[in-house]
């Protein structure tokens, strides 16, 4: 009976040492939420407006009307953005993502003539523009391009692909494509 008890006695205090220690535990902070992603800020959905099924059309240089399409879906998580292009003669893919620690857009372009460029930029005043780094032109001047979404509407926008040789100061159309959403 003796053995019980101090068997017992060393069980309690045990539990006498251990009980303050278990109550400590179950009461540390919440572990820390995980950071914000940039597609869940507000400035992560400037984008949303493009996502969907459009119908393309375009005058080529001859004065021509072209048609194309692009599907543009949100991908990984729904951070993404992510365009299909097809056109005559031309495919192409490009992915966006907005970038919380220059409170810029980040877009990267390939297609299937080889091209693959860089953009960065931002939603302004109802447009969404989308700049190259600078580059020197053929006759040595600094040439900067740029697309602009503009006119943006539930069902249709105006997509514009434009260069400057004057720092921005003038812009020349090199294409300007009309979005109509699909049905």
């Amino acid at each position: 009976m003796l053995r019980i008890c101090f068997a017992a006695a060393r069980a309690c205090a045990l539990l006498v040492v251990l009980f303050p220690l278990v109550a400590a535990d179950s009461q540390t902070p919440a572990q820390p939420q995980k950071p914000t992603r940039p597609c869940d800020m507000p400035e992560g959905a400037q984008f949303d407006f493009w996502v969907g099924d459009w119908e393309l059309s375009w005058k080529d240089p001859k004065g021509n009307t072209q048609t194309g399409s692009n599907k543009i879906v949100k991908v990984l998580s729904d951070c993404i953005v992510q365009e299909n292009f097809k056109g005559p003669g031309l495919d192409g893919r490009s992915w966006s993502v907005y970038d919380p620690k220059t409170k810029k857009w980040r877009q990267t372009w390939v297609d299937s003539n080889g091209s693959y460029l860089e953009f960065t930029g931002a939603y302004a005043d109802g447009k969404m523009e989308l700049r190259m780094p600078p580059t020197k032109g053929p006759k040595g001047k600094e040439v900067i391009r740029r697309m602009v979404f503009r006119d943006i509407k539930k069902d249709s926008l105006t997509w514009e692909w434009q260069s400057s040789q004057d720092g921005g100061q003038t812009w020349k159309d090199l294409w300007v494509i009309q979005y109509k959403r699909k049905a």
